[in-house]
């Protein structure tokens, strides 16, 4: 998690890192600090909190043209100025920032402990800024490497010395590391929004990749040493798609952007013919033929995509998936060889977890297929093939639109698949494509009627247990609310099968709990029927979910919100909206910080 910015150049670095730390705050946000070089010491400033308070910390006339910072999520130690970043040497000469993890930290602080150095933190990048000290002889970039050598784990990491103002020394390992290209100045950051005020040249340090950067020249070694080149890069969106644009919230934004970006989805994948498009995957028809089996490994909110791929994949393109958490898979000893395609889904492209599950089916022979939004990212330069989503910046916690593309991608992955294996019917193929023409105006359908969820939020808010129910698709649809509604409103709810109902977990309902149905498979719509009237019997409250012109349900309803009819298959990409936007409205009734849900971060590049 965590976010870092560095500036070198001409202008002062203090607002420059300040505003980037706030572009970057959604990475974690429970202490910040800055480091800034000004000429005969590092003027080192920490705060718990928000950058916020940092920013008030801070003296107006505070001048620089070097510095570091960092916004945290808490892995080793608590939340407090000790252990906010930068993290310093004895005599604060040297400055460290860091994201990721140092996983030998215990052994390197009882030998450095050993050679008289005290620590005063509880984190693992303390470590890092006492090593770096220890083999400082007047040269960082010597330091920083020999330090390297010693090092194991995930880390991006920002260096700067008192003693050599004119140098920043970053260094990439499985977390993410971009670095902004300007005139007479440069830049390193966890990710591109920090720095897009300023340029949009960017280029991605690959694994193990040390970048020195002055005002004028980035220099890149790779982890033998060797001088290299990155390619230079060119940001097609601007600060505007990553700003509120009037919006209280960054996650109501972006669930209201989901009509134009699944509709980019389309515009893109799918050409006037009809036939699907997919620029960065080259599977022929043997290639797909030779498949015997496909992992789909994701976390969090696209693991539940997976799901939903899962069912589209085998109903399209008759291939058997498994879909496997990113954390335990990497551990199963899975089994893979040649004829095995892994599609490794992640908004950010740097999900650890997920990178790592990637590198080891790679080792084993696996074709790797992701979908990922994030140009350049890690899964992404380390895949065979890409699918990106294109989804534009997401800056919400909570992941939405991110989501709904990564479904479509899978329905067009499956019916891709499909056509190339012959096994669809072309009138069918035809039928689902035209369907999938009109999602974008039925997610609008449903977004224009926002205020019929609004005021079941505001009657439901105070309710601190709620359950999800779901038959077929419906299920994977309900795992994906409840986890929405428990990021941001910090309710517990819990989402089963329907059909699990009476094997135990309707013992848990009494009067008054609300249990939100979703019911928009025609094919099981009768069973959810009987399903909901177990909850009646129970005393429950039912917010139901089906599809226009099904309103049979209403009468065993307290609540009712309708989608536009689509064919079933189909139907996540619309049902998940109003439980969104229900999510949504109950966070904000219960006066919570939306797009910043606590113990939470965008990018998790941890374990």
């Amino acid at each position: 998690m965590c976010g870092i910015i560095g500036y070198i150049g001409e202008k002062n670095a203090v607002p420059v890192i300040i505003d980037g730390l706030k572009k970057l705050e959604y990475r974690g946000y429970d202490s910040a600090g800055i480091a800034i070089n000004i000429g005969n010491e590092l003027k080192i400033e920490k705060k718990q909190g928000r950058i916020i308070n940092l920013e008030k910390s801070l003296d107006n006339d505070l001048y620089a043209n070097v510095g570091i910072g960092h916004t945290r999520w808490a892995t080793h130690g608590e939340p407090s100025e000790i252990n906010a970043h930068p993290h310093y040497n004895i005599d604060k000469s040297i400055a460290v920032i860091h994201n990721g993890i140092i996983e030998n930290y215990t052994e390197l602080k009882k030998w450095l402990e050993g050679e008289g150095i005290k620590f005063i933190s509880e984190t693992d990048t303390e470590v890092v800024a006492h090593l770096v000290s220890y083999y400082y002889n007047g040269d960082l970039v010597k330091a920083v490497t020999e330090s390297l050598k010693r090092l194991r784990g995930a880390y991006a990491l920002g260096v700067v010395a008192k003693d050599e103002p004119d140098k920043i020394v970053a260094v990439r390992k499985d977390s993410p590391l971009v670095i902004g290209l300007g005139k007479e100045e440069n830049f390193i950051a966890s990710d591109v929004p920090a720095i897009l005020k300023h340029t949009k040249n960017v280029l991605y340090l690959d694994n193990d990749d040390m970048a020195i950067l002055t005002k004028n020249e980035v220099k890149i070694f790779n982890g033998n040493g060797d001088r290299v080149e990155r390619d230079i890069e060119t940001i097609e969106w601007d600060m505007e798609a990553a700003e509120k644009g009037g919006y209280p919230h960054f996650t109501i934004k972006e669930i209201n952007e989901q009509p134009e970006g699944i509709q980019k989805v389309i515009d893109r994948r799918i050409n006037d013919d009809g036939k699907i498009v997919l620029d960065g995957i080259n599977l022929s028809k043997d290639d797909i033929e030779k498949i015997s089996r496909i992992y789909i490994v994701a976390c969090g909110t696209s693991y539940h995509a997976g799901l939903v791929g899962k069912y589209v994949i085998e109903k399209f393109a008759k291939l058997p998936v498994q879909v496997e958490i990113g954390s335990e898979f990497r551990y199963k000893d899975p089994l893979i060889d040649d004829k095995t395609l892994i599609i490794t889904v992640s908004q950010s492209g740097e999900t650890l977890d997920t990178l790592q599950s990637l590198r080891i089916a790679k080792e084993q022979g696996a074709r790797i297929m992701s979908i990922v939004n994030v140009v350049g990212s890690s899964i992404a330069r380390e895949s065979d093939d890409v699918f990106y989503t294109w989804a534009g910046p997401e800056i919400g916690v909570a992941s939405t639109k991110a989501f709904t593309t990564q479904m479509l991608t899978f329905y067009l992955i499956a019916l891709f698949m499909a056509d190339k294996l012959e096994v669809i019917e072309k009138e069918k193929y035809d039928s689902i494509i035209k369907e999938i023409k009109k999602i974008p105006n039925d997610i609008q359908t449903i977004l224009d009627n926002y205020k019929d969820i609004q005021k079941i939020a505001d009657e439901q808010f105070n309710n601190e247990k709620i359950f999800f129910i779901g038959r077929g698709l419906d299920v994977e649809i309900s795992y994906e609310a409840s986890l929405k509604l428990k990021e941001i409103s910090y309710i517990n709810s819990q989402a089963i099968a329907a059909g699990e109902l009476k094997h135990g977990t309707i013992a848990l309902i009494e009067e008054g709990t609300l249990v939100v149905a979703i019911a928009t498979q025609d094919k099981l719509y009768e069973k959810m029927l009987s399903n909901i009237k177990e909850v009646k019997a129970r005393k429950g409250s039912i917010l139901s979910i089906a599809k226009e012109g099904n309103n049979e349900i209403n009468d065993i309803s307290d609540y009712r919100l309708s989608i536009p009819n689509t064919i079933d298959i189909l139907t996540p990409l619309l049902s998940i909206v109003p439980m969104q936007l229900f999510a949504y409205y109950v966070s904000v009734a219960r006066g919570n910080d939306v797009d910043m849900p606590r113990n939470l971060a965008k990018s998790v590049t941890v374990e």
